[in-house]
């Protein structure tokens, strides 16, 4: 990952690419670049915020992994703090195309693990199907947000997409980045790996099905890194687990070889379940270390 970013960073103007690399080259960089290094960006790019973050799209990209369309999309959501998440497409050879993921979903994604409260606008390589349109006015934020492109410049969620059908239409109060944590538990003394999953369970946003589920997994070299379900308004755009936890342990720099195991905590008693989508995926990932458990 960090020779696609070197990579990724000659492509940039010249007056940002010194003031970067120290950045990327963070041996704990994993697609976050903090209020304080944008605001230097800024000041020796002298680029307005739009323009900055256009310019940062290919590092963004760089995260892409698309080995069926070989197209490389790259999201930059910026958060309310501050804050720069990246995101990128992410496809699965030999399997259905439903289980990609966006490069806008991605970035969210990043946002909500680091438990941000909302964003206020998302740049993107190219402009925002229909899935990832839904996908956003998910966000408590939605009415607010604003869609930085290059092609078109900026406009907000609501041009794009009119007449929506969002949480305020299914009762929702409290969309995602604004929805309280669940309180789900587990009997008996549980490992450390499924303690990091029902944290990751309990932080999910699931107002719709109510399955809360969260997946954490241990790399061979010991990190652990978890996922959470994402669900939407229109049920298709949803974000499993497994989704969630493979982008971050991609925006870490691993790969699906690097996975020493992984366990799915979930709701109980649920009109839904993750259980068989994840096990399928993760049989053809060849993760013999893998474990379903219920909560309550």
């Amino acid at each position: 990952m960090k020779e696609n970013l070197l990579k990724a960073l000659s492509s940039l103007p010249v007056s940002l690419q010194s003031h970067v690399l120290p950045i990327i080259s963070k041996p704990g960089f994993k697609g976050v670049i903090n209020a304080e290094d944008v605001d230097l960006l800024q000041l020796h790019s002298a680029l307005e915020t739009p323009e900055l973050l256009l310019s940062l799209l290919p590092l963004a990209a760089a995260f892409s992994v698309a080995p069926i369309s070989n197209f490389n999309v790259g999201a930059i959501a910026r958060a309310e703090s501050g804050n720069l998440y990246f995101g990128a497409n992410y496809e699965f050879t030999n399997q259905a195309l439903f289980n990609s993921v966006h490069a806008e979903q991605a970035a969210i994604n990043n946002v909500f693990s680091h438990h941000e409260s909302a964003i206020l606008d998302i740049t993107i390589t190219a402009s925002p199907c229909g899935h990832c349109r839904q996908f956003m006015n998910e966000l408590s934020c939605a009415n607010e947000l604003i869609v930085n492109l290059a092609a078109s410049g900026s406009k907000p969620l609501s041009a794009l997409l009119p007449d929506s059908f969002g949480p305020i239409d299914l009762g929702v109060t409290a969309p995602l980045l604004a929805s309280e944590a669940a309180e789900l538990t587990l009997t008996g003394n549980e490992s450390t790996l499924t303690e990091a999953a029902l944290q990751a369970a309990n932080t999910s946003y699931a107002p719709y099905s109510h399955c809360h589920a969260g997946i954490a997994l241990n790399t061979q070299d010991g990190e652990t890194i978890t996922g959470r379900y994402i669900e939407n308004a229109a049920f298709n755009p949803s974000l499993s687990p497994l989704q969630s936890v493979l982008i971050n342990l991609n925006l870490a720099g691993y790969t699906l070889a690097d996975i020493e195991a992984m366990t799915l905590v979930e709701k109980a008693e649920t009109k839904m379940s993750h259980a068989q989508a994840t096990q399928v995926l993760v049989s053809e990932m060849n993760i013999e270390n893998y474990q379903h458990v219920f909560a309550n």
